[in-house]
C-alpha cells in the first residue's frame, strides 16, 4: 500500500503515519514470530498516536509520543535499541518540526538522552538554535529537565552482535535491518540497510508535523552524520504542502534534499503529495544510487508511504479507524 486517502477532504480527519525503518529481512528469512512481534509494537505506537490526536493533542504532540515510544522500543534503531559505531559506542539523532510555524529543532551525536526526540523538541521550543551537536546538546537538555542515561542504556546483546557480524564480514557501514541479515546468515547487500523511526500527522486544527530520530549505521565512523537530523533532508513540515519523515541511506537522502523536495514539489510544481513522493523515492533517490522510503502526509489528510527496498516497517492510524500496519508490499 503507497496512498490512503482521506474519505473527506474538505475536511480532513486527523491521522498519524509512523515508519520504523527501510531495507528488512527477506520474507525467508523473517519468522512468523518476529513479524508478529513487529506488527504489535507498530500497532502499540499508532494506538498512542491516534489517542493523542483523538483527544485534541496537536500533530506536534502526537509525533512526539509516537517516536518516544519508538525511540523506547528494542525491535527499532533508535533510543534503546540503537545501533554501535566502529568504536562500538552510541550517537543519536533525531529531528521534529511543526508545519504551522515551520519551527525546528534537532540534535545530533548524542550518547546520554534517552529520548533524544525529546531534546529536539527542546531545542526547537528555545528557540535560539535549530541543531545541537554532542556534549552541547545534553546540556541542554539537562537543563530542560530531560531524562539521561548511561550511554549503556542504550546497547542491546542483538546490536552488538549485529556489530560483531558486520566486522567479522569486512562489511563497512550497514544499517539496521540489513545488520539482522547479516546475523541470519545471509550476505549483506550494501544497498538494503536502512534504519531509522518517525512519525508524520495531521491534527484537527490542520496543522502538520514531523519527527524523526536514528542510532544511525552500525559500524559507522564516530562523528558521522546522517540526514534525520538535518531539517528538509531527513524532516520537514510546512501546512502548506506536507509533513515528512524519511529513513534510508542518509548521504542519498542529504544530496536530494529528500523531505524538503517533496513540498518543494508541491508548492512549485503543483504535484500531488502521491507524485511528489513516487518522484522523490523512485526517480530521485536512485538516480544517486540512494535506497530507502518515507512517510508523508497532506494538509487534506492524504497519506503516501513509498520506499524503494524490500520492505518498510510502517502503519498508519485516523482517528475513528482502525490503526494498520505494514511490513512488506
Amino acid at each position: 500500500m503507497t496512498v490512503a486517502s482521506s474519505s473527506n477532504p474538505s475536511r480532513a480527519t486527523p491521522v498519524i503515519a509512523i515508519h520504523g525503518g527501510a531495507g528488512t529481512l527477506s520474507r525467508a528469512h523473517i519468522s512468523a514470530e518476529q513479524e508478529r512481534a513487529y506488527h504489535a509494537a507498530l500497532q502499540q505506537v499508532l494506538l498512542a498516536g491516534q489517542a493523542v490526536l483523538a483527544q485534541g493533542g496537536t500533530a506536534m504532540e502526537a509525533v512526539c509520543e509516537a517516536v518516544r515510544l519508538l525511540e523506547d522500543c528494542p525491535l527499532f534503531n533508535a533510543g534503546h535499541g540503537a545501533v554501535f559505531t566502529a568504536q562500538a559506542t552510541h550517537e543519536l539523532d533525531a529531528a521534529v518540526m511543526d508545519g504551522a510555524t515551520l519551527a525546528a529543532g534537532a540534535v545530533a551525536g548524542v550518547s546520554r538522552i534517552r529520548n533524544p526526540v525529546q531534546a529536539a523538541r527542546a531545542v526547537m521550543q528555545n528557540g535560539q538554535h535549530v541543531l545541537m551537536v554532542a556534549e552541547g546538546a545534553e546540556r541542554m537538555a539537562q537543563e530542560a529537565g530531560l531524562a539521561t542515561v548511561e550511554p549503556s542504556y542504550f546497547s542491546t546483546p542483538a546490536r552488538h552482535a549485529q556489530l560483531l557480524a558486520a566486522q567479522a564480514r569486512q562489511a563497512g557501514v550497514v544499517l539496521d535491518h540489513d545488520g539482522a541479515a547479516a546475523l541470519a546468515g545471509r550476505a549483506i547487500d550494501e544497498g538494503r540497510k536502512m534504519g531509522t523511526v518517525g512519525a508524520v500527522a495531521l491534527d484537527a486544527h490542520g496543522h502538520l508535523a514531523a519527527a524523526t530520530s536514528t542510532g544511525g549505521m552500525t559500524n559507522k565512523l564516530p562523528g558521522r552524520l546522517g540526514d534525520s537530523p538535518l531539517i528538509g533532508c531527513g524532516t520537514y513540515a510546512d501546512d502548506r504542502t506536507a509533513a515528512v519523515s524519511c529513513t534510508g541511506h542518509g548521504e542519498s537522502f542529504i544530496r536530494v534534499a529528500a523531505a524538503h523536495d517533496v513540498c518543494a514539489r508541491m508548492a512549485y510544481g503543483g504535484a500531488s503529495l502521491e507524485s511528489a513522493t513516487q518522484a522523490v523515492v523512485h526517480e530521485a533517490l536512485p538516480a544517486v544510487q540512494g535506497t530507502g522510503g518515507l512517510i508523508a502526509v497532506d494538509r487534506q489528510g492524504n497519506v503516501c508511504l513509498p520506499f524503494n527496498t524490500e520492505g518498510m516497517y510502517r502503519g498508519l492510524a485516523r482517528v475513528g479507524q482502525a490503526p494498520e500496519s505494514f511490513i512488506y508490499r
